[in-house]
């Protein structure tokens, strides 16, 4: 009698695998930079997982202030750039001449396609109510985008570099909702480095 084949439980359940292999592609992100701070003179920038952390940290405090679902908004700000540990960040000069568009929805599309049906279809969702930018969780979702980024440009410029000030002109134009707009207002005149001198201050 031949003997039966022995089954792993990873071959029973193949979607664990898949889901195993999407945690490790997005673990990618820890080591793609994102490009726009080189032009700006950064040698060794954030990384895109850096980016899309705070940009969820940022996310989940606007939708509180602004009353909208706060999962929704961290769902967008996470999954947001996932694509790009298969086809790598692009600076705006980049988008200027090549439409990185539907290259970006094609990878997504890939990237999703073997997850968990009910994982899968909460991802494209989050990700098409995203792109749309009618819901406003999706407003507050980029607003939190943007915010990283101005963020992250004070850091640069109070730690000397600064043409990172030149992404102060143009990105707050497209923030959207009073909290994102009342941060902003906050931010060109803040010091980046108070809050860890506030805290030795009063440790002491």
């Amino acid at each position: 009698m031949a003997k039966k084949k022995k089954t792993t439980a990873a071959k029973k359940r193949p979607d664990m695998i898949n889901a195993l292999n999407f945690f490790a592609e997005a673990g990618l992100l820890k080591k793609v930079k994102r490009s726009g701070w080189w032009v700006a003179g950064i040698k060794n920038p954030e990384s895109v997982a850096e980016h899309s952390f705070r940009t969820a940290v940022i996310g989940f405090y606007l939708a509180e202030l602004e009353n909208v679902d706060p999962y929704k908004v961290v769902s967008m700000a996470l999954f947001n750039d996932i694509h790009e540990a298969r086809i790598n960040d692009l600076h705006k000069m980049g988008h200027y001449y090549i439409d990185f568009k539907d290259a970006e929805k094609k990878v997504f599309k890939d990237q999703v396609k073997f997850l968990d049906k009910r994982v899968k279809g909460t991802l494209e969702a989050v990700r098409k109510d995203y792109d749309t930018q009618k819901s406003f969780e999706s407003l507050i979702a980029r607003d939190a985008d943007i915010l990283e980024c101005l963020i992250q440009a004070k850091e640069y410029y109070d730690d000397g570099h600064e043409t990172a000030r030149l992404f102060f002109a143009r990105a707050p134009k497209f923030l959207k909702s009073k909290s994102a707009k009342a941060l902003w207002g906050k931010i060109r005149s803040w010091d980046s480095n108070e809050w860890w001198q506030d805290v030795v201050k009063f440790e002491r």
